[in-house]
């Protein structure tokens, strides 16, 4: 023993601790994680596919099913070292119930779909990968260091997409085609930009360095000008939520009150810039625009369509229509822009309970976090990011078809991992201090230490 604190060393010596000390404790947890290296890694590169697509502008790769490759072998990984992992199945929360309850819903009603039986089931079967996305991450991802470099894979993940985007389609309308897959169509690359500038700006704040300060302060004036030339005016109103919410976190909670310069300065330029397109459509929404006559038959449109959701809601209130095949039933090949009857017509009203119920959790687990005390810097700022980035996901939701989108139910993903790994630190900690404590009294009690004021040691 040294000083005024106790050591784990000298109560092992006095029998207080077993020879099982926290110092074996925390050796046997080393190994846990080096258990899960490989599906870690394998989760990491799904992260990286999902997000920046490379079969979508790699020339040679869309031939290969990598989405699929590095799901398998996160799972296959995660099964090999089950027995040594942190969290097992019975770990997971009730948002994962929700999840996988609305997908088996999903299921039946395109096993019962009046519509295409057969679309809808193929569809959700694509759409179910989340869920196992959605495990894998809760269950492998067990510190936070492990957590920040996923979210950062997705953060970095989708700047690559904005400077590819700009690159190739600079020229193209809308930015509309320029990478397939989620990213094709200019309301779905809006979105996946909002959702993901949060993660970006917390990158900013964290970082040490001035270079990488620097990249990241580059890289959200690329998503910005991105953002823009997608003309979304759903994307738009979502980075207005998501933003605002950004700004009281890092600006005003957090006293950085240069954002707030910053935005008010770089906003209006970047708008006058880039925003010609977006603004022309926000203008056709009266229907005295001659220039963006297709942005005021847009709003018609969506007006039709989303009566035509609310026919479908009312007449298969069950099971649905079955997924993705709203586009059929509305009559105009057209998507209703607007998640929330999205979900409702293609899943059916307890698809949408379940659906809610889902985002909720996700809201009460950064509740929970932020009434901690005494949180590290670094997990205050991405609480902050995970809660501006799902504020302006439920409010955006209203203006865009976003339900099969993977990037909002990641968002959940972290927080309730990140839920985990806190509470598992505080469990380790906590009966650690407390036994330090009973240790040191018992051992003052016999007047080998005069000091009572050392309890605790760090």
């Amino acid at each position: 023993m040294r000083g005024d604190s106790l050591s784990d060393e000298g109560m092992t010596r006095m029998g207080v601790l077993p020879k099982t000390s926290q110092a074996g404790s925390i050796e046997r947890r080393g190994k846990a994680k080096d258990a899960l290296a490989g599906a870690y890694f394998w989760l990491s590169a799904f992260y990286f596919i999902y997000c920046a697509r490379p079969e979508d502008w790699i020339p040679g790769l869309k031939y290969l099913p990598l989405a699929k490759i590095t799901a398998c072998g996160a799972l296959i990984g995660f099964l090999i070292s089950l027995n040594k992992a942190k969290r097992t199945f019975r770990d997971l929360p009730r948002e994962s119930a929700y999840l996988l309850a609305m997908i088996g819903l999903f299921f039946i009603g395109g096993f019962l779909s009046p519509v295409w039986k057969g679309g809808a089931v193929l569809h959700t079967i694509d759409f179910a990968k989340v869920y196992v996305a959605w495990v894998l991450t809760f269950l492998v991802i067990s510190n936070f260091e492990k957590l920040r470099r996923v979210i950062y894979i997705q953060a970095a993940s989708v700047l690559v997409i904005c400077i590819i985007s700009l690159i190739k389609g600079h020229n193209r309308p809308r930015l509309e085609g320029v990478i397939g897959g989620i990213y094709s169509n200019p309301n779905d690359l809006a979105f996946a930009i909002v959702l993901s500038i949060p993660f970006c700006l917390a990158f900013l704040i964290t970082s040490k360095r001035a270079v990488s300060k620097l990249l990241w302060s580059s890289g959200l004036l690329v998503m910005l000008v991105a953002l823009f030339l997608t003309a979304s005016r759903a994307g738009f109103i979502d980075l207005v939520i998501s933003g605002t919410v950004c700004l009281w976190y890092f600006g005003v909670k957090g006293k950085r009150f240069y954002f707030i310069l910053a935005t008010a300065f770089i906003g209006p330029i970047i708008m006058i810039a880039a925003g010609g397109k977006l603004k022309d459509r926000f203008e056709a929404l009266s229907g005295n625009s001659a220039t963006e006559q297709s942005a005021y038959g847009s709003y018609e449109d969506r007006m039709f369509v989303m009566q035509r959701a609310i026919e479908g809601i009312r007449e298969y209130p069950l099971f649905g229509l079955g997924a993705n095949n709203f586009v059929t039933y509305s009559g105009t090949w057209r998507e209703v822009h607007m998640t929330y009857l999205q979900i409702g017509a293609e899943g059916g009203i307890p698809a949408l309970i379940l659906y809610l119920l889902f985002f909720t959790r996700g809201f009460r687990n950064l509740r929970l976090l932020r009434r901690m005390h005494d949180l590290d810097p670094n997990i205050k700022v991405i609480i902050g990011a995970l809660h501006s980035s799902l504020i302006g996901f439920v409010v955006g939701a209203v203006f865009a078809p976003e339900g099969y989108q993977f990037f909002p139910y990641f968002a959940v993903a972290y927080t309730s991992t990140l839920l985990a790994i806190v509470n598992s630190q505080e469990r380790v900690t906590s009966p650690v201090q407390n036994l330090r404590l009973r240790s040191w009294q018992s051992v003052n009690h016999y007047g080998t230490h005069s000091r009572t004021d050392a309890l605790t040691t760090k």
